[in-house]
């Protein structure tokens, strides 16, 4: 009887990595199980033994995406809030795929493909532990999403290129920095 292929870790890596640039570039509707393999030097059955269809693939992309944002966020969580800034534009500007399709919705047009409410959560802990010593106990999660939109916002404008010309990135991003601090100083 012929033994089960096994597949490593880094193909798998391999996969999340060429969906989240294949999707970034086509969108979901548009790419194939086939494209993807084809792309990462494997079969179709590989896809199919790791993560049991398109579906859970696209979920695992997320889930992959939200995971690896949140190390970073967590490996950066000892220096505080401004820190925590400075790590989500990093993280977002070396993962600009990845960032793309965990925020920019395209997922969410397939249908079964909502990543687990736990991985997400676990990517914002950080910032919420790091704003709970800044702001009143039932204004943290507020205060959390304020601190989000704000990076958010100048990281999607600085990626997209969609802002007026901007000389200087760098020194738009200090000024949202700075912005949130004043936001909520330390108690």
């Amino acid at each position: 009887m012929a033994r089960p292929v096994s597949y490593d870790d880094a193909l798998r890596d391999r996969l999340l990595d060429v969906t989240a640039e294949m999707v970034d570039a086509k969108g979901p509707e548009r790419i194939s199980l086939r494209d993807i393999a084809q792309s990462a030097g494997t079969s179709t059955s590989a896809v199919y033994s790791l993560f049991g269809g398109k579906a859970q693939l696209l979920v695992a992309v997320i889930e992959h995406g939200f995971a690896s944002f949140g190390a970073a966020q967590a490996a950066t969580e000892p220096e505080g809030l401004r820190a925590l800034g400075y790590a989500y534009r990093g993280w977002a500007k070396a993962n600009p795929a990845l960032y793309r399709l965990m925020f920019g919705g395209a997922i969410t047009t397939v249908e079964d493909c909502a990543p687990d409410a736990a991985t997400t959560s676990t990517a914002m802990a950080p910032l919420v532990r790091a704003l709970a010593a800044r702001v009143p106990e039932g204004q943290v999660m507020a205060a959390a999403v304020t601190v989000w939109a704000q990076v958010h916002g100048a990281v999607s404008l600085e990626l997209a290129g969609v802002a007026p010309e901007v000389p200087d990135w760098d020194a738009v991003y200090d000024a949202v920095v700075d912005a949130v601090e004043r936001s909520f100083p330390r108690a």
